[in-house]
């Protein structure tokens, strides 16, 4: 699990679109000492519902909501490290798709990079530990409102954009 990540607005970078990061910038603080990290938005198809739901994680650490994420253990691949934070932190295992913009910012004065990945939650269940002790699964509407940084906010409309027809929010 990813350590604090006040954001700061008037500090805070857009976020990007992602390139590729050499493997050697694969740990979780590169030469230039920015944080690697990375995370899945997570998604299933709705069980009430058509369209989909969308999972967020509740750290009560810091009572904020986000995308499941985390730091990258050196020399970690990013994608491998994404599927190992969805796991840690809500119970599911994940099938990657397509790879989503990357999120800049400061944190805690140092920059942070968090890629992230769509992914499909195939199996699992969520059980609550120190670090998460809650998920919900919602529409992508209410998950962008629940989302607690701004700049995770844009993640859903790009993972909608990746999505198959008949996977979107709408039947």
């Amino acid at each position: 699990m990813d350590p604090a990540e006040h954001q700061d607005p008037a500090t805070a970078a857009s976020t990007a679109p992602a390139s590729p990061a050499p493997a050697s910038a694969s740990a979780s603080a590169s030469a230039d000492g920015t944080v690697r990290a990375a995370g899945c938005v997570l998604w299933r198809r709705s069980p009430r519902s058509p369209g989909l739901e969308i999972c967020l994680v509740h750290r009560p650490k810091y009572d904020d909501w986000s995308h499941p994420k985390g730091k990258l253990e050196r020399g970690e691949d990013p994608l491998a490290g994404a599927l190992r934070e969805v796991a840690e932190e809500t119970g599911y295992a994940a099938a990657p798709g397509a790879e989503l913009p990357t999120v800049r910012y400061l944190s805690d004065g140092r920059p942070k990079e968090v890629r992230y990945w769509a992914a499909a939650a195939t199996t699992g269940a969520f059980a609550p530990s120190d670090e998460v002790d809650r998920i919900l699964w919602l529409a992508p509407d209410e998950a962008r409102a629940r989302l607690t940084r701004p700049l995770d906010r844009p993640l859903v409309d790009a993972l909608l954009a990746t999505l198959p027809p008949g996977t979107g929010p709408c039947p």
